[in-house]
């Protein structure tokens, strides 16, 4: 296998993680981006397992959440290399049409993690509840406030205002989860709850955290409750907090639970984080992809659901009545599982 350590590719660059493989037994893994400590163990996974299955591999990432165009030329290209699959976390909706493309050209497209709108896009997903990753979240921070939650001023860290279904899926689960009426789960910010402060930007990472949590404390410097798209953002959250000698007023819950999310529960900087695991959606990514290379099989949705369930569980080591959870032990052994 030829080895090639970074590609440049249309119109963003492209880091191609791993060797060029031939056209009849390819997979594909494209993420939205290479820094995030949940798509990189997302990338092992799917790497270990496309070797155990005898395929070759070829993944890339674009360079931040939302940034489309990096990741529609990595479709194009693992298409004209005859990729049988392909497994994505689409940054938007805007790569549909390339996927779609592919589909028909007779590529089996899975969704990790964040399904795309339009169902003609994708074969499957495979993913975390993520509504239920922030009904968890909402309903521990509500029960952690008790009589507190009625009069809770609340920071909200999306990714972006692009509505991406899994940043929508989170901050209205968390919203619904602490009690706030939302009354379109579609789109972010329909809720009217004066005790919602703001949304805020934070691009998924440390930087637009802090930005983001001081842009909110500006605001109102009295929130107590900080809700997160990930824990990247929440680190940044913290970070903004400390720096305005605020961070013992505030709780911070997240999404991923990876293990320096885990670590940062363990030592008090994040109060509960939903635990997912990349490895395994991206396990059984490629699983479903060999199948379909040896004959035609495609993968089903878990029943009564859209997409194929890879679980959650709530991480904290202060539980909270009737929010089942896991502390920040057991979460250390099934980080990034």
């Amino acid at each position: 296998m030829k080895l090639m350590t970074k590609a440049l590719l249309g119109a963003g660059a492209l880091a191609l993680m791993s060797g060029m493989a031939s056209a009849a037994d390819l997979a594909c893994l494209i993420t939205k981006n290479n820094t995030n400590p949940f798509f990189v163990k997302m990338k092992e996974g799917a790497e270990a397992a496309a070797t155990a299955a005898g395929l070759d591999f070829q993944a890339y990432a674009g360079e931040k959440d939302g940034d489309a165009a990096p990741q529609i030329t990595a479709i194009e290209n693992c298409a004209a290399a005859g990729a049988k699959g392909i497994l994505i976390t689409p940054s938007n909706d805007s790569v549909g049409p390339a996927l779609k493309a592919a589909r028909a050209a007779g590529i089996l497209v899975i969704a990790l993690d964040t399904p795309l709108a339009d169902t003609e896009a994708q074969d499957i997903t495979f993913a975390t509840d993520n509504f239920e990753a922030g009904l968890l979240i909402g309903k521990w921070a509500a029960a952690t406030m008790g009589e507190g939650a009625a009069t809770a001023k609340i920071a909200m860290l999306d990714i972006n205002k692009d509505n991406i279904s899994v940043d929508v899926q989170r901050d209205t689960g968390f919203l619904v989860g602490f009690g706030i009426e939302v009354p379109d789960l579609s789109v972010m910010g329909s809720e009217t709850d004066p005790r919602v402060i703001g949304h805020e930007t934070s691009d998924a990472n440390p930087e637009g955290g802090l930005r983001a949590m001081e842009t909110l404390l500006a605001k109102d410097p009295d929130i107590n409750v900080v809700y997160t798209i990930n824990e990247p953002a929440a680190e940044g959250a913290y970070q903004a907090l400390k720096n305005a000698g605020k961070e013992a007023q505030a709780i911070i819950v997240s999404v991923d639970g990876g293990c320096p999310g885990v670590a940062s529960v363990k030592s008090g900087v994040i109060g509960a984080t939903s635990q997912q695991y990349p490895l395994k959606m991206a396990s059984l990514g490629i699983e479903a992809i060999a199948a379909y290379a040896k004959d035609g099989t495609k993968p089903t949705v878990t029943e009564g659901l859209t997409f194929f369930n890879t679980g959650v569980n709530l991480v904290t080591d202060k539980p909270a009545e009737g929010v089942p959870s896991i502390d920040s032990t057991k979460g250390t052994e099934l980080c990034w599982g």
